[in-house]
């Protein structure tokens, strides 16, 4: 079966996005961060359900009512916005009380996986940026000559599910295998959830800046 022009165009477009850091990509890290391997391929299996809600929410047409609804656009990206600081703050104090011992010799501790699941879930649907590009672009491929409205939202959602998997499990096995480095050092434990806490928490804010709609009167 040949593959059409346009899904490889699609394809440019989708990980052009994905592979920009964000909120699925910072979540992604910190769970990373704080539950190994398991937890990072946990959140990355969130973050692709997630991505499959929003490729069904893009094709019934919701996507075009709450970017052309300013004040509904605005109250998600507060909400996302806010949502990732939060997970920042958590790490950060994680990081804060951290005890000497190896990261990976308290697997206790580490968050449960469908926890995290779950939020990798809520993380995606609170993500703005989502929703735009699900107006933007999704318009554009989801007609097709050749299959069904149905057909061609797998044949897309495929797509971005195949690389959310390439590009955010790489996040995964790159965060987790510092994690194991820093792990010997409670030092280094502690610097490492810093920076991924303070890319959250600042990830945020610039969301908040450049993502703000202001109502027209």
């Amino acid at each position: 079966m040949q593959t059409s022009p346009d899904l490889w165009l699609f394809f440019v477009l989708v990980f052009g996005v994905i592979v920009l850091p964000g909120m699925d990509m910072a979540y992604v890290a910190g769970s990373a961060l704080t539950a190994g391997l398991r937890g990072g391929a946990a959140a990355v299996a969130g973050i692709v359900a997630g991505g499959m809600l929003h490729v069904a929410v893009g094709a019934t047409g919701i996507a075009a009512l709450l970017v052309l609804w300013p004040a509904g656009f605005d109250a998600l990206l507060v909400g996302g916005a806010a949502y990732m600081a939060w997970i920042g703050w958590c790490i950060l104090r994680a990081g804060a009380t951290a005890p000497s011992a190896s990261v990976g010799a308290a697997p206790r501790e580490s968050p449960v996986q469908s926890a995290i699941f779950g939020r990798a879930i809520l993380t995606c649907l609170l993500n703005p940026k989502a929703y735009a590009f699900m107006l933007a672009v999704f318009p554009a491929f989801i007609h097709s000559a050749q299959h069904s409205i149905a057909e061609q939202a797998v044949r897309l959602g495929a797509i971005v599910a195949i690389t959310q998997v390439m590009v955010y499990g790489a996040v995964a096995v790159f965060v987790a295998s510092a994690r194991q480095w820093a792990g010997v050092s409670a030092h280094g434990q502690r610097w490492t959830a810093r920076a991924v806490a303070a890319a959250l928490i600042g990830g945020s804010a610039l969301t908040l800046v450049f993502g703000w709609r202001p109502l027209v009167l």
